[in-house]
């Protein structure tokens, strides 16, 4: 069985095969946070899709005390050694990999990267295999054609999408996603958090139609298969 919970914003823990699985960490400062970073003892990976204060989150924190690697775009992996101790880092580029039994596959998404004022790497989104199942998570991005090819390569099973607009796509462009990558679940994300992408995932959910079956979770909320 994978589990997939929310933790508000773009974070997500995901656990199945023994491992525990960490994305976007953003959780000091977050007001829709479920979690605070010390209620995480055993951590495995985290991913990070892109150098933005609200993606890196705390996910230097946490490596510290739980030993996880951060997997990440190779400069944004190198420039979180270079500024932090204790931590271990995996950089990749696009492409497929694998970390300590987890199959990965960063691939591209449109969007900036930066931290501290400069430009870090590019932004990306991680496709995961867990138990079999293909877990899609977007990070920041606009819808893009390039998405089409990801549901060919891969087979996704569940989407993590972002929707709220100003910053990523919209629940119009959300939708049009979904068709491109044809999941079997999609799951909202990234809106609500902060005024500027206040929106309303009924209103994703309604342009979804039948296409998918959309799981809104609210945060701290589970989404199981």
């Amino acid at each position: 069985m994978v589990r997939i919970r929310f933790l508000g914003h773009a974070a997500f823990e995901i656990e199945g095969e023994g491992k525990k699985i960490l994305i976007d960490p953003f959780l000091s400062g977050n007001p829709t946070a479920a979690a605070k970073p010390e209620d995480f003892e055993k951590v495995d990976l985290i991913l990070v899709t892109h150098a933005h204060g609200d993606h890196v989150g705390d996910s230097v924190k946490i490596a510290q005390r739980t030993g996880a690697k951060i997997v990440a775009m190779y400069d944004i992996a190198s420039y979180l050694v270079e500024e932090n101790q204790g931590i271990t880092t995996v950089g990749m580029n696009y492409g497929p990999t694998e970390v300590d039994g987890v199959k990965l596959v960063q691939v591209p998404a449109w969007h900036s990267s930066s931290a501290g004022g400069y430009s870090i790497g590019n932004a990306c989104g991680y496709i995961m295999e867990i138990e079999g199942i293909k877990i899609y998570h977007a990070g920041d991005t606009y819808v893009f054609k390039d998405m089409e090819l990801f549901a060919e390569l891969y087979g996704i099973d569940v989407a993590l999408l972002p929707i709220g607009g100003h910053f990523t796509m919209g629940p119009k462009e959300a939708a049009k996603a979904v068709e491109l990558l044809r999941p079997k679940y999609v799951i909202p994300m990234h809106y609500g958090t902060f005024p500027p992408i206040a929106k309303n995932p009924e209103e994703f959910k309604a342009l979804v139609g039948d296409k998918t079956e959309v799981i809104i979770l609210k945060p701290g909320e589970v989404f199981e298969l």
